[in-house]
């Protein structure tokens, strides 16, 4: 599982981004996978861990979010 960072999350707008440690750039994070890891939002240099998942869209998100 990635390690990151919380970049930016912005509630009204319900997305996010997530800093990779790894250096291997930034991951979105929608609001979605936020509610189901049973927390009401992200705060910026917050510590995640994640897995990260293609969207029917064909875009990739974190998901799968727990405190790092």
């Amino acid at each position: 599982m990635p390690i990151g960072t919380v970049k930016f999350f912005n509630t009204d707008k319900g997305y996010g981004f997530i800093s990779n440690e790894d250096g291997s750039g930034d991951s979105f994070v929608h609001i979605t996978a936020v509610e189901r890891a049973g927390m009401a939002t992200l705060n910026k240099e917050q510590r995640l861990s994640y897995e990260l998942e293609t969207g029917r869209n064909g875009k990739v998100s974190a998901v799968n979010l727990q405190q790092a």
